[in-house]
This record gives structure tokens, C-alpha cells and sequence, in this order.
């Protein structure tokens, strides 16, 4: 079959997933025996894969491997990933881990989210008349930027910690209340931005402040009815699961199918509720991850779907981002020293504003830097943020690949940073002990 000819999707897909998705894995293995996390080679294989390389070397071989034609399917299969994805990162969300912690939590986690929305504001209000998309209104413009900024990759964050042994360590659990909160907030600050551009994205509703005004109490309805309402609900839901898959082997079996079913269900149903009322679909995921009742059965049924998606079907999102990603946009002297200011302003926002604040709240200066140093993890939490405003076209592919490649340096700067951290702790110690 000649190269230029229309092929049928299925078979696209059948070449296209497999090669995405080893790729991945192999970036992914590479990533960790160099002391990185995974999420780094992923991002990479989708940045390398679009007309940042592969396009630009092998044009041909690159519309033949991912055509047009077959985009949409793998744009579909990635956001299934994604919504899962996003359904974990709520699951993992501890509430408890703010418990004793309030005042260091309170003060880095919205250090660490309104620090770096003010510079990335200001930043923003810079770049409005180079690289606002035309028709887009600068609150929408600035507000997206400022959070694109202040956004921290939760799970990302996790995986590093338990790399690095810090998992269970006060510093560790502070970072992951931290960055719990901070997560939250941004959340619900993009949420915002999504109401405001949600005329420019195509959709139904008003816009102005009734739009918005109307789209934040369906919000609010939707969080009390989440937990007030579907919360209890589960909970009975789950007691009654566990009890019938306490009866025997093979009722447990079919109690775990079933519990990746209702999982899943749950998760479609709430990203449906918030996307037909105008808030992105991963919002109402991620919510319902975190009313889920944390029992074994649900963790059980959790990481069956997490075998499955996250590995599968989370680097289809990846590569569709690679393929937005074009790093010869920014060809130009002025937008490279434009991308380096978003650098700048991104690790000074998060990593200064995350260690001020430490240091305010009583942190020794060490534990005060690791904790800036973690917040300025970034990982896939970044990507869905930027996808969901190119998406909604308040911003551009130029400015898009600029904070593609900020979130692919700072997450890869998080791992090494910490590491030479504990190590001059270490010997430090050591030292002392001599």
C-alpha cells in the first residue's frame, strides 16, 4: 500500500499502539536506571515521536506510522487513560496526611500555589499580545498561565518520594499534604479558567459572569452531592462488596470484576456530570477518586486498573501531546528567550516560593529546599493542564511547546535535586558523628 494512501483506521491503530506503547516502556526502564522517573521518558517518546524529531527527520515514516486518520482514536484511548489516571491521583488523595501538620501545610501549599500565580501572571500579561491566540480575552489568558504555573504533579511526586526513601519521612508527608492541597486549588482554579473560555471552546451556555457564576454553583452542587451524597452511598456499596467477596474464592473473583466495572462506571458517570456542565470531564474523575471509600477491595480493583491504563493507555496521551509539541515553533531568538523566561518564572515561583515559605513555617533550611524542590515537580499533572487550554484554544501551539519543555525540565530537575540533597544531609551526619 503506497504510503500517501487512506488506510483503514483499525489497522493504523493495530501499528500505531503497539509501537507507542513500547517505546514508552523502553523510555520508561531507561528513565529509572538513570535515577529518573518514568513520566520523564514517557513525555520525551511523545515530544520525539511528533514534528519535534520524527516529522522533522522522516516526515513520511511519521505520517505513516501516526496519520490523521487514525489521531482521534488514539486521542480517545489516551483520554480513557487519562480519566483513569486522574481517578488514582483522587484515590491517593489523603486527607489525613494534613492532620497535626495545619499551619506547615497551610503556608507552603498556598505559598506554592499563589506565589507562582502571581509571577506567572505577570509573566503572562507580558506575553498577552505575542502569543494570545486571537479572540481570547486576557483574563482567560493570564488566569490559564498563572495556573499552568502553579500546578504540581501529585502522583509524580509520590513516585519520586518512594525513590528516594522519603516516602514515610515527616518532610515526605508534608510534601504530599502539601502538594495535595496545592493540587486541589489549582483544580478548582482551572476549573474556573474552563468556564470562563468555555464560549471559545465551542460548548453550549452562556458566557460572562452569569456563565461562570452559573457553572461554579454546578460545581458546588456537584462537590456537596459528591460527598455528602455518593459518599455514603459507595461506602454502603463497598461494605456490601466486601462482605459478599468474603463468602469464597470464587466469589471473590467475580467480586473483583465487578469491582473494576463499578469502578469504572463511577468514574465515566462523574467525568459525564462535570463535562455536560461545562467543567472538564477529569475534574468529575478525579473527584470521584477521591469519595471512593480507600478499602482493600477498592485498592484491589484500583491497581487492576491501573495495570491496565497506565501503562497502555496513558502513553496515547503522551504521544498526542508530542504531536502538539513542536519545538521548531520557537525557531526564533525571541521566543527561545521567551521560553526560558517561562523556565525562570516557573522554577522561581515553585521552588523559591515552596522553600520562603518552609523556612517560614519553622522547616530546617535543608528540609525547607527539598520540600521548594518537590513542589516544583510538575510530571503528567502539567500535560493534562496545558492539553485542556490548547484544547479550549486559550493558548497556542508556540506557547504550548514552551511549557511542554518547562514541565519536561523541571520534572526531570526534581529526582537529581533531592538526590544531592540527601546526600551533602548524609554526610553531613556522618561528619558529625566523627
Amino acid at each position: 500500500m503506497a504510503v500517501g494512501a487512506s488506510r483503514d483506521p483499525l489497522e493504523a491503530v493495530l501499528i500505531a499502539v503497539p509501537v507507542v506503547v513500547l517505546a514508552c516502556g523502553v523510555a520508561a526502564a531507561v528513565m529509572r536506571r538513570l535515577g529518573q522517573t518514568a513520566v520523564v521518558g514517557e513525555i520525551l517518546v511523545g515530544i520525539l515521536l511528533g514534528p519535534s524529531l520524527l516529522g522533522w527527520l522522516w516526515p513520511t515514516g511519521s505520517r505513516w506510522l501516526l496519520p490523521g486518520e487514525v489521531l482521534p482514536y488514539l486521542g480517545v484511548l489516551g483520554n480513557l487513560g487519562l480519566l483513569v489516571f486522574m481517578f488514582l491521583v483522587g484515590l491517593e488523595l489523603d486527607i489525613g496526611l494534613l492532620r497535626g501538620r495545619g499551619r506547615a501545610v497551610v503556608v507552603v501549599s498556598q505559598a506554592s500555589v499563589w506565589i507562582p500565580l502571581g509571577l506567572g501572571s505577570l509573566l503572562a500579561l507580558a506575553m498577552y499580545g505575542s502569543f494570545a491566540p486571537e479572540g481570547v480575552g486576557r483574563a482567560q489568558f493570564v488566569l490559564f498561565v498563572a495556573v499552568a504555573m502553579s500546578v504540581t504533579a501529585f502522583p509524580v511526586l509520590a513516585r519520586i518520594l518512594k525513590d528516594q526513601g522519603l516516602y514515610g519521612t515527616p518532610v515526605g508527608a508534608l510534601a504530599m499534604a502539601c502538594a495535595a492541597v496545592a493540587d486541589v486549588v489549582a483544580w478548582c482554579l482551572l476549573a474556573l479558567v474552563v468556564a470562563m473560555a468555555h464560549p471559545l471552546g465551542g460548548g453550549g451556555g452562556g458566557g460572562g459572569g452569569w456563565g461562570i457564576a452559573g457553572m461554579g454553583v454546578l460545581a458546588g452542587v456537584f462537590l456537596a452531592g459528591m460527598w455528602w451524597g455518593v459518599r455514603p452511598v459507595l461506602g454502603w456499596g463497598v461494605r456490601w462488596w466486601g462482605s459478599g467477596s468474603a463468602s469464597g474464592a470464587g466469589a471473590g473473583a467475580g467480586a473483583g470484576a465487578g469491582g473494576v466495572v463499578g469502578l469504572c462506571s463511577g468514574l465515566c458517570l462523574a467525568a459525564y456530570a462535570t463535562h455536560a456542565m461545562g467543567v472538564h470531564a477529569l475534574f468529575g474523575a478525579f473527584v470521584f477518586g477521591a469519595v471512593v471509600p480507600r478499602t482493600a477491595e477498592v485498592e484491589a480493583a484500583a491497581e487492576r486498573m491501573r495495570e491496565f491504563a497506565v501503562p497502555v493507555l496513558l502513553p496515547l496521551f503522551f504521544v498526542g501531546s508530542g504531536l502538539k509539541t513542536d519545538v521548531g515553533l520557537l525557531g526564533g531568538g525571541t521566543a527561545w528567550w521567551w521560553a526560558g523566561a517561562v523556565l525562570v518564572v516557573a522554577v522561581a515561583g515553585k521552588l523559591g516560593g515552596g522553600t520562603g515559605a518552609a523556612l517560614l513555617a519553622g522547616q530546617p533550611a535543608r528540609d525547607a529546599v527539598t520540600l521548594g524542590a518537590l513542589m516544583n515537580c510538575r510530571g503528567v499533572t502539567e500535560l493534562v493542564v496545558l492539553n485542556v487550554g490548547l484544547g479550549l484554544g486559550v493558548i497556542g501551539a508556540e506557547l504550548f511547546t514552551a511549557l511542554v519543555l518547562m514541565a519536561l525540565v523541571t520534572t526531570a530537575a526534581t529526582g537529581p535535586v533531592v538526590r544531592a540533597l540527601r546526600k551533602r544531609e548524609v554526610k553531613g551526619a556522618v561528619s558529625l558523628r566523627r
